[in-house]
């Protein structure tokens, strides 16, 4: 496999930014566009994550994929309120970026998206709002229930307005207002992937396949767990697993070795 580093220069971030790419070494200076899989990082980690902590390059040795993994930092892979269009970089952007330095087939069904928590919400966001683009999108212990967690959240505001919240709760209040706006601006958009099943399904539009997994005793268990019934209500092709974990590397190095073999390269 080659590993390359790249530094270029968002016009949609108006930024240097980064990303990592593995490629076949036999794809260097060959004419053959190949798969690719963006795989996202979590809301902690960056563009390196996937490469330093798990052994997606043994995964994926004997593949023909290109894989890319950009940066978004804290993003949640979204045009933010208050700060950068990193929805508009993910969708629009990095694939034109990432089929002129690399070689990329644009055919829907050579596109795939996957991610970790953050990223899981992240993968699914794009696949199900670019179903044109994306035939397979994997979310590993994503953060699918957004919408759900901002309501709470502000139910949580209300009945504490007389009491000072605690820093590190303000804190998160804060950063997610500055992401998603509100809760009512949050429903019925892009963000509220449920609102977007729906209105994808309602179109006939058609539908990417999905993979989906979480750890029995990850803190995201239970947003999983009704991503997923919701998806098969719908007739979504939904690949579901779980199994003992919790939200660590080791079962998302674990379990990304599944996503590979089921994209089926």
């Amino acid at each position: 496999m080659a590993l390359i580093e790249c530094n270029f220069t968002s016009k949609v971030l108006d930024l240097t930014t980064e990303l990592i790419a593995i490629l076949p070494e036999k794809s260097i200076g060959s004419n053959k566009k190949y798969p690719v899989l963006y795989l996202l990082h979590g809301l902690s980690g960056g563009h390196k994550d996937w490469q330093r902590r798990t052994l997606i390059e043994n995964y994926v040795r004997d593949k023909e994929l290109v894989i890319i993994m950009p940066n978004v930092h804290r993003s949640f892979y979204t045009d933010m309120k208050n700060g950068y269009k990193y929805f508009t970089f993910v969708s629009e952007e990095l694939p034109a970026v990432a089929k002129e330095f690399f070689p990329i087939s644009d055919k829907r069904e050579d596109t795939f998206v996957a991610g970790l928590s953050m990223g899981g919400f992240g993968a699914m966001k794009l696949a199900l709002n670019h179903p044109e683009k994306f035939s397979k999108a994997a979310s590993l212990s994503g953060a699918l229930g957004m919408l759900n967690n901002m309501e709470k959240m502000e139910e949580y505001i209300k009945t504490n307005e007389e009491n000072p919240v605690p820093d590190n709760i303000s804190f998160q209040i804060e950063e997610v207002r500055n992401i998603f706006g509100s809760y009512e601006e949050m429903k019925e958009s892009c963000n509220d992937l449920f609102y977007v099943m729906d209105k994808n399904i309602d179109e006939g539009k058609d539908m990417p396949d999905l993979y989906q997994c979480c750890g029995t005793e990850d803190f995201l268990y239970e947003d999983n767990i009704n991503f997923r019934d919701y998806a098969n209500s719908k007739g979504l092709n939904l690949t579901y697993e779980e199994c003992p974990g919790e939200h660590t590397w080791d079962f998302w190095n674990k379990m990304i070795e599944h996503v590979i073999e089921w994209l089926d390269i």
